[in-house]
Parts: structure tokens; sequence; C-alpha cells
């Protein structure tokens, strides 16, 4: 129980550079709202829905964080900050880190009828501030969601999600050599969220540069390959 708790404290400083102790971290509410929430859930599978959305109630108003009992979470879970909701049919994988103000929502059913209307998070998914991810979608494992983006279809792994409605940037992600990347948009080594868009931008025209360079040096191979079989030709007739 308490190895568990230090890899669970160990892993937010790991994405978090401001505190100074493991002790520190045990005063966030992102913290205390996740074990909160593990003792609703174990309610809401036993039936005591009462209780649990007790416990439920009491967490927001200790943490201003509102997960539903019926929520399903993975291990090292970690909230920046608070004003974070997610849904009674979420589901969230493993080390998946939510930043202030985003929102895991759902679809108001038709019918009355609840079933899966929340979105299903892979591992290792990054939610920016302020971004909601809306009906029972899937966000693929190592996603990264910007800020204020709003998503309603599903995300392929790996990819940067930004704007209303979000779609995939060709900003390039890669795990094998950036195991996380703060506030989800990995643009720069010293990526401003108040400057985002700049800098999306930027990385946006040099993937375009590098992929017009490459256009270009293909094109310069095929004319260079016709050239050559028109010589050839010219020299076989005469």
């Amino acid at each position: 129980m308490l190895q568990e708790l230090t890899r669970y404290l160990d892993s937010i400083v790991a994405r978090d550079p401001s505190p100074r102790s493991r002790w520190e971290v045990l005063l966030y509410p992102g913290v205390w709202a996740l074990g909160l929430h593990r003792v609703a859930h174990w309610l809401f599978e036993a039936e005591l829905f009462f209780l649990a959305r007790i416990v439920n109630h009491f967490s927001r108003l200790l943490t201003a964080i509102d997960i539903h009992p019926g929520a399903t979470i993975g291990r090292n879970f970690f909230i920046d900050h608070g004003f974070v909701v997610i849904g009674e049919t979420a589901e969230i994988g493993d080390n998946v880190t939510m930043y202030q103000g985003s929102t895991l929502g759902g679809t108001n059913p038709t019918n009355g009828q609840g079933g899966k209307r929340h979105p299903t998070i892979g591992d290792n998914v990054i939610v920016s501030l302020g971004a909601a991810i809306l009906g029972p979608i899937t966000v693929g494992a190592g996603a990264r969601i910007g800020a204020n983006a709003v998503v309603t279809k599903d995300v392929a792994e790996g990819a940067t999600m930004v704007g209303i409605p979000a779609k995939p940037t060709l900003v390039e992600v890669k795990p094998e050599t950036q195991n996380f990347v703060p506030y989800g948009t990995p643009c720069t080594e010293r990526f401003d969220p108040a400057t985002q868009k700049l800098e999306l931008l930027q990385c946006e025209m040099q993937v375009m540069q590098k992929r017009l360079a490459q256009l270009l040096e293909e094109r310069d191979a095929t004319a260079a390959k016709q050239s050559a079989g028109r010589k050839r030709g010219g020299t076989k007739q005469a």
C-alpha cells in the first residue's frame, strides 16, 4: 500500500516541476479527489449509490473537482489543479494527465437511457487546460489534446489535437524520445500556453518546409531520370 502510494506520488513529481517533496504532493487537490473517488467508486460498484454520491459531493466541495462515482480510472492519474469534470461512464487508462478546466463530458441520449455516453481515454494521454472531450469516443494511447480543444470524434494514437472542433496538427510526437509534454502540445522545448497558436503555426511551417524540400528533391530526381532516359533513347536511334 505504502509502496503503491510512493510510486503514485513519484509519478506526479515526474510530471510537475513545482513540488519540493512527496509531502507537498499530498496536499494537491487532484490527489485528494482521486483518493476520495476510489472510495466513491467502491461504494458505487457495491450499488450503494447514495453513499457514493455523498462521498462525491464532499470531494467536490473540498477539491473543486467533480468525478462521478461510476467513472473508471487507472493508475497514476494526475489532475493538475482543479475545476475538472469527469462523467459517469468515462474510462481512463494509466498515466493520464488532465489540466485545470478540462472535461470528459457525455452526450444526452434521445431515448432517456444512459448507456455508454462518455469518452474512453487511453494510456499516457494528456488533456490540456480547458479542453473538452465529449461523447462515447476513444482517445488513443499517447494522444495530446491541446488547450481549449473540443473533441467529438475518435483520436488516433499519438495524435495532437487542437481547435474547435479539434483536428490533428502536423506536430510530430515521438514518445520514445519525449516521455511527457506539459500542456499536451509538443511544439518547442520552451512551450508556453500563452503563445500556443503562434508556436503551433511555427511547427506546422517547419514540417511543411521539410515536406516541400522532399517533394522538390523527388521532382528533381524524377526529372533527372526522365532526361537520362531521353538521352539513352536518342543514342539508340542514332
